[in-house]
């Protein structure tokens, strides 16, 4: 969430580049409608926001059980503002200027913590991914991964034993709808199984898949 809209590509560019999938909202009801609706596994929010401030919308967000980790954003960098923040329900604060790679950094740190994940290593039987790297092995072995299944393998790294529908995937995984196919999730869970095991990700009938 950015008014400023430069900014906000910037941020974005390099966020996806890091492996995220981003959506944007460029004032404060629409980013407060877009988290209160959506899944995201974390909200870069501005505080500065035209017609409702960023504080205001953490607010509203907690207030609901919103409880995704929210990093804020901004050009207000007194200790006080950064205590409201805090207070407020974020769980970390950048000032501008900012460095992307420490944004993205940031982010993957509270998502680990937030699936109680303290490592940026993730180990799951005979499987490891690096999240910091992308590096993933299996029995030992490295495994060549495209970005589509290195992001919807840390998404099911994070929810072990937890049931993912096909819609959260799908919404996950791709950032507009122009790129989202009915059969493309099928396809990345079949790859991934060729490429570790084929027990690794289960079916769940009518329901959607998980990682045991």
């Amino acid at each position: 969430m950015e008014d400023d809209r430069d900014i906000a590509q910037r941020l974005g560019e390099g966020l996806a580049e890091a492996g995220f999938s981003v959506e944007y909202a460029y004032n404060g009801p629409d980013g407060l409608s877009l988290g209160t609706d959506d899944s995201f596994d974390a909200a870069v929010l501005d505080l500065g926001l035209p017609q409702m401030q960023g504080l205001d919308v953490l607010k509203e967000w907690r207030r609901k059980s919103r409880n995704f980790p929210v990093l804020i954003l901004t050009a207000r960098g007194t200790w006080s503002e950064k205590v409201d923040g805090l207070n407020a329900g974020a769980d970390d604060y950048i000032t501008k200027p900012f460095h992307v790679p420490e944004v993205a950094a940031r982010l993957k740190a509270l998502i680990r913590r937030s699936a109680g994940q303290a490592s940026s290593v993730l180990t799951h039987g005979r499987l490891t991914l690096d999240t910091t790297t992308g590096k993933a092995t299996f029995d030992g072995a490295p495994i060549e991964l495209t970005a589509s299944e290195l992001r919807m393998l840390n998404y099911f790294m994070h929810r072990i034993g937890r049931i993912v529908s096909q819609n959260e995937l799908t919404e996950h995984l791709y950032a507009t709808v122009d790129s989202r196919e009915s059969n493309t999730i099928e396809v990345y869970v079949s790859r991934l199984r060729r490429k570790t095991s084929t027990d690794l990700i289960k079916t769940i009938r009518g329901l959607g898949y998980r990682m045991d």
